[in-house]
């Protein structure tokens, strides 16, 4: 009963045997994967796999949803749960009144009614509703566990229910039929309402069990909500026309109005406009959006007007795999529910051999009547030691974990993931695009002519235009954010390895390295051109001349990101260790990892290099967690511990690791390590209270309090304390959605 991994079922179709990928499409298009589009899995037991809504055989639970799109359609047992529950309600309520009653308020009247013969008849009356049809789903569930081989609390519940409910319609068909064995004529002992009561409080756990699951899909359903059901279209003809979402293919052109949700992944091809990406990436300020910039799917237009071509549209867009992610994480299990699940494997079994003993024990050495008390005492037994809340303890905290971290732009690619960052000690961090932008920005203009800065960089850019050189872009980059007009070029050359030279308003500009400007006999005084000083900082200099007199120095450089530097102090008062790892040079490295505090690097790696480095450390007995956003991270993130992408890297790096920060922000990195520390923390809570409850319960159930305090446990607060067992973890799972990481 350990191993569940080959189990499958099926509904009328055939199940595939491998694990199936939850592809999913926009909430509003028909690319859903069909494969996936009805096939249901067990959030305890994601092995379990079958075409439509069941139960689960091994736990008995209800079977999700493994297309996230789907989840709306995945209500229906909820409301059947409901419904069964608020008729239960209605006829266990005078049942228990008037039981209860007669015990504590000693009315004749009452008394009288309650120990008639005619009140059994009564009983049976409105408890048989509740238990044979209220119930009917336990029932269900408790014969499948017993025909698999896998017994579950619905065994535990279906014993004790049917126990109290069959021996008293026995006893009163007897009383009737047969009433020369009865002695007297007063009403014989029933259970017909711990039986009905029992049923209720089951469902009534049911209820708030499912109601809990179906919160815990929140973030999942929020994000469904932020694509737009159409979108505005600019035909061939110029003219708007608005469709559905669904007809929208890739290449079309769309309009979006200030104020409009982004429908596709696209890029801008007109207009400029700011975006509030918070829904996606968890920034919270807004990202100006110009020409050939990318937008995303969900995110909010705020101002200008703006025309972007699709090019990615349904399942294919970040949002749509987004919601697949957490979808399929929140149905993973984490290592720690191993522990939960071995003991559920042996644990339903010990249970019921407890409950026959203590039948068996009350029986022979109890005080009379004998058979009452050894009925009581073990259906008392199989109610309060039902598992339900040890089943409810990992699978609750993953789903309400990797929910919250949805929210922040932390994407758990499963629960071992969200396990796994809660024990690293080592974090192997990239330099270029995690801890830095990524890409080179100009940070200094410095004019040695009497030209504006303006002018000078005016020129430099007009001529960096036509090169391919990262530094040239940045050049270019910092023209176009000033808003400056670059002007037309005559004479263009461009000298690879050393610059680029024409003519600006016929006057000779060249911009380039030292060398190339040693090449035109340039004349460089040494006071300021001594760029030494800028190459240990990992900067990178252009130098720009107008006829043939240098006029000015540009600094360029990959500058840090403004969350890097308190992300890495953070980690480090958390008691982790950073090392930089990178394939830029020595010198850029050690000037940036000087700035940022960090005091181990390794620099000039190929990926192979850096794949080899982290097996070394794991090899040295570390938790590694690898952060990275190239092409080149992907195979080291795959062999560290867990691997971390930055959602503004690589589809490859993404797909590589077990957690992506999709605003590229490294604060992500502690949020998520908060989180994870927070989240096993609250599993652990979730198991103690679990397994603190039982291992209390069950000997009081069996009547271990009896002989020093005359203390029974009947099955009806045996009832209740099983519910409350379980509302117990499901409230401590929930506060996960409150912490502050």
């Amino acid at each position: 009963m350990n191993q569940h991994s080959d189990i499958q079922q099926h509904s009328g179709k055939a199940c595939c045997s491998s694990t199936l990928s939850s592809q999913s499409s926009s909430a509003h298009t028909p690319h859903i994967d069909t494969q996936t589009e009805h096939l249901y899995t067990c959030p305890m037991h994601p092995e379990v796999q079958q075409f439509g809504p069941g139960s689960c055989p091994i736990c008995g639970m209800a079977l999700e949803a493994m297309n996230a799109f789907t989840i709306d359609e995945d209500q229906n047992e909820f409301k059947d749960t409901s419904k069964r529950f608020w008729v239960a309600a209605v006829l266990s309520t005078p049942l228990l009144l008037l039981n209860m009653g007669a015990h504590f308020f000693p009315i004749a009247l009452l008394q009288q009614l309650v120990s008639s013969s005619f009140f059994n008849w009564f009983q049976l009356f409105l408890a048989s509703p509740v238990v044979l049809w209220g119930g009917w789903p336990f029932w269900q569930k408790a014969w499948a566990s017993v025909k698999s081989g896998h017994l579950n609390m619905f065994t535990l519940i279906g014993l004790g229910v049917g126990v109290a409910y069959f021996y008293s319609l026995v006893a009163l068909a007897l009383s009737y039929f047969a009433p020369h064995l009865f002695t007297s004529h007063a009403a014989i002992a029933v259970y017909f309402e711990p039986a009905a009561v029992i049923t209720t409080l089951v469902l009534l756990g049911q209820v708030l069990e499912l109601r809990a699951r179906s919160q815990t899909s929140q973030a999942v359903q929020q994000l469904l909500e932020l694509t737009p059901p159409t979108a505005r279209i600019i035909m061939e003809d110029g003219n708007e026309k608005e469709i559905d979402l669904s007809h929208v293919e890739v290449g079309q052109l769309m309009r979006i109005r200030p104020g409009d949700k982004i429908p596709v992944d696209g890029v801008v091809v007109e207009g400029n406009s700011t975006l509030n990406q918070a829904m996606i990436t968890g920034e919270s300020i807004p990202a100006e959006k110009t020409i050939n910039d990318k937008v995303m799917a969900g995110t909010l237009n705020m101002n200008g007007s703006l025309i972007i071509r699709a090019e990615r549209v349904g399942h294919e867009t970040v949002l749509a795999q987004i919601v697949a992610m957490v979808s399929k994480a929140q149905r993973t299990k984490a290592p720690i529910q191993r522990l939960a699940d071995k003991v559920s494997a042996y644990f339903v079994p010990i249970v019921i051999g407890i409950s026959l003993l203590t039948a068996l024990a009350w029986y022979i050495l109890g005080p009379e009547p004998k058979v009452a008390y050894s009925l009581v005492t073990s259906i008392a037994v199989l109610i309060i030691a039902c598992p339900c809340a040890l089943g409810l303890a990992t699978p609750m905290s993953i789903m309400v974990g990797t929910g919250r971290g949805a929210r922040e732009g932390i994407l758990i690619k499963d629960a071992t993931a969200l396990e796994v960052l809660a024990k690293i000690d080592t974090l192997v961090i990239d330099k270029t695009g995690t801890l830095t932008v990524g890409k080179p920005q100009v940070i200094q203009i410095i004019n040695l002519s009497n030209q504006d800065t303006d002018t000078l960089l005016s020129y430099a850019a007009t001529l960096e235009k036509g090169s391919e050189h990262p530094l040239a872009a940045a050049i270019v980059e910092e023209a176009q954010r000033k808003g400056l007009r670059l002007k037309e070029i005559q004479e263009f050359m461009s000298i690879p390895g050393r610059g680029v030279q024409g003519k600006i308003d016929n006057v000779f500009i060249a911009v380039g390295n030292e060398a190339f400007m040693q090449s035109l006999e340039i004349e460089l005084p040494t006071a300021v051109t001594n760029t030494n000083q800028y190459r240990e900082a990992g900067q990178g200099v252009v130098f720009v001349s107008i006829n043939y007199a240098l006029c000015g120095l540009i600094i360029v450089a990959d500058i840090i990101k403004e969350s890097t530097k308190p992300a890495l102090q953070k980690l480090r008062q958390q008691g982790v260790e950073v090392v930089m790892l990178t394939g830029d040079n020595e010198i850029t490295a050690k000037a940036i990892a000087k700035e940022l505090g960090i005091t181990k690097i390794k620099a000039d790696v190929l990926p192979t290099e850096k794949y080899e480095y982290v097996r070394q450390l794991q090899n040295q007995g570390k938790i590694v967690a690898m952060v990275g956003d190239g092409v080149n991270d992907a195979p080291a993130l795959a062999q560290a511990n867990i691997g971390i992408a930055m959602g503004t890297g690589a589809d490859i790096a993404i797909e590589s690791a077990g957690l992506t920060l999709m605003s590229g922000n490294l604060q992500g990195i502690t949020k998520a390590h908060q989180l994870s520390l927070a989240t096993m923390r609250n599993i652990k809570q979730n198991l103690f209270l679990a397994f603190g409850y039982n291992a209390l319960a069950i000997p009081i159930a069996a009547g271990l309090l009896y002989p020093m305090f005359g203390m029974l446990l009947s099955p009806l607060i045996a009832s209740v304390a099983m519910a409350l067992s379980s509302v117990s973890v499901i409230l401590n799972a929930v506060r996960l959605a409150k912490i502050k990481i």
